[in-house]
């Protein structure tokens, strides 16, 4: 790794190097730049997809054809002896988000096998910040809710997911030149705060479970699994065998967790963990995936990511965000069920406040100091953005109370309020550091030997 860059302050003075001793949120390595650069552009697309979805969805729940939009949401076609007859809001939401969870599990596996979390010291950080901003959230949503004696606490999980979609649409439209690390750290926080969530919905949100079923899950599964490990070189080799032979055993897969009871997203992730992240040579050796040379997981989350991106989560989006608010005195009302209010605190205040706090105690505790470029006030505005949960928020709320109801649409109304106040404040406080992170972006794309790698990444070679 390169010696870090000097930045400079919004007042143009010089900034001496860190002092020795551990540094956290600091530069990584290029080829990871490049690749979280490349999931961000396509995240970025999906997360304005997500709020044209988003908007037209609540046009249409509020105009008078509003009857037309429940009429199909609330349509219902599928298998009924597989239990698979579903609504189309609940196909969007059961089958479509599998393919988003699909993704997440890829990314996360990718990240601890071969990617920068690999390390313990690069993932303790952004992993223990996910976990803060999942519990105090929590804690905030369940101390409201018990002191005004509502009967809404099952919704305690709502105000703990951070949608990176949404988020990253939120940076396209203020235009922030916000650094590789803290872009980097906002990912990684998602992508650990999606498996939390996801987690949760497993224990916490899983009724009437059918052993058998599951048992019969695993068992294409562990096909599933097999296939993918083994056969990795020649799937990869030949994506169209993939297709044929690991999908249909992706689609009983779902199926059966669905119908075990246990949330059916669940599958896309245990699916996605299922996929080899390294490359495997002639000899079955695994090897880090080359130029022309990818791995399985590198070949799936290309094919995949626009699909979720681009269809599955704003199709999803368009179902469950329509909720008939009813002008002001409604959505006034809304705003004072302490369901709402809950959702609101833990969005906006939670989760700033459990990955500061988190973030704080462990770079404490580590006696690590922020690298130079990065400042408590630019963890603030991520934490913030962070509150933006959306997607995951909504599949929590149509889980924990029955859609149509008035708790549902009441959280419905807090989880956008909540979205949009978080993503005008995180606005206004990176739009302020802009000019810094100006600075560190120049800095960090500055290549004078025109060799096609940054300047600040050429001691080590690109690596």
């Amino acid at each position: 790794m390169a010696p870090e860059q000097q930045s400079q302050p919004d007042d143009g003075t010089p900034v001496p190097p860190p002092a020795s001793g551990s540094t956290v949120l600091g530069r990584s390595s290029y080829p990871e730049v490049l690749r979280i650069q490349a999931i961000l552009r396509k995240e970025t697309v999906g997360g304005i997809l997500l709020l044209i979805a988003t908007v037209a969805a609540l046009i249409w729940a509020n105009s008078p054809a509003s009857g037309s939009y429940f009429a199909i949401r609330d349509y219902e076609f599928g298998y009924e002896p597989w239990h698979l007859k579903l609504s189309v809001g609940e196909w969007a939401a059961d089958g479509l988000l599998a393919v988003f969870f699909f993704l997440v599990g890829l990314e996360l596996k990718r990240e601890f096998v071969a990617g920068d979390l690999r390390q313990f010291s690069k993932a303790i950080v952004p992993v223990a910040a996910a976990a803060g901003g999942v519990v105090v959230p929590a804690l905030i949503y369940v101390a409201v809710n018990l002191v005004a004696g509502s009967d809404g606490l099952r919704g305690w999980a709502i105000p703990t997911a951070t949608d990176i979609a949404f988020a990253l649409a939120v940076l396209a439209v203020i235009s922030s030149h916000l650094p590789s690390a803290l872009r980097i750290f906002l990912l990684t926080l998602a992508v650990v705060d999606d498996l939390l969530a996801i987690t949760i919905i497993a224990f916490f949100y899983t009724e009437d479970l059918h052993l058998l079923y599951l048992a019969i899950m695993l068992v294409p599964l562990g096909l599933f699994l097999y296939l993918a490990q083994s056969k990795s070189r020649i799937l990869a080799a030949h994506p169209a065998s993939a297709w044929l032979i690991l999908l249909p055993l992706g689609l009983l897969v779902w199926a059966l967790m669905h119908v075990s009871g246990v949330h059916a997203t669940v599958a896309g992730v245990l699916l996605g963990f299922c996929i080899p992240v390294l490359r495997r040579d002639p000899y079955g050796k695994p090897v880090q995936p080359g130029p022309g040379k990818p791995g399985l997981a590198e070949i799936f989350e290309h094919r995949f990511r626009p699909l979720s991106a681009g269809f599955a989560v704003p199709v999803f989006a368009f179902f469950s965000a329509g909720v008939a608010i009813g002008g002001f005195s409604g959505l006034g009302s809304a705003l004072a069920d302490p369901v709402a209010v809950g959702i609101l605190a833990g969005l906006v205040a939670g989760k700033p406040l459990g990955i500061l706090a988190t973030t704080w105690l462990i770079t404490t505790a580590t006696k690590a100091r922020l690298d130079a470029s990065v400042k408590w006030i630019d963890l603030l505005g991520i934490g913030i953005l962070a509150g933006i949960g959306f997607t995951v928020s909504l599949l929590v709320n149509d889980l924990s109370f029955d859609p149509g109801t008035e708790h549902n649409d009441h959280a419905k109304v807090a989880i956008l309020a909540a979205s949009v106040t978080a993503a005008v404040l995180a606005s206004i406080l990176l739009r302020v550091r802009n000019r810094h992170y100006r600075t560190v972006e120049d800095a960090e794309s500055r290549d004078t030997d025109d060799d096609g790698i940054p300047d600040v990444y050429d001691d080590d070679g690109g690596r």
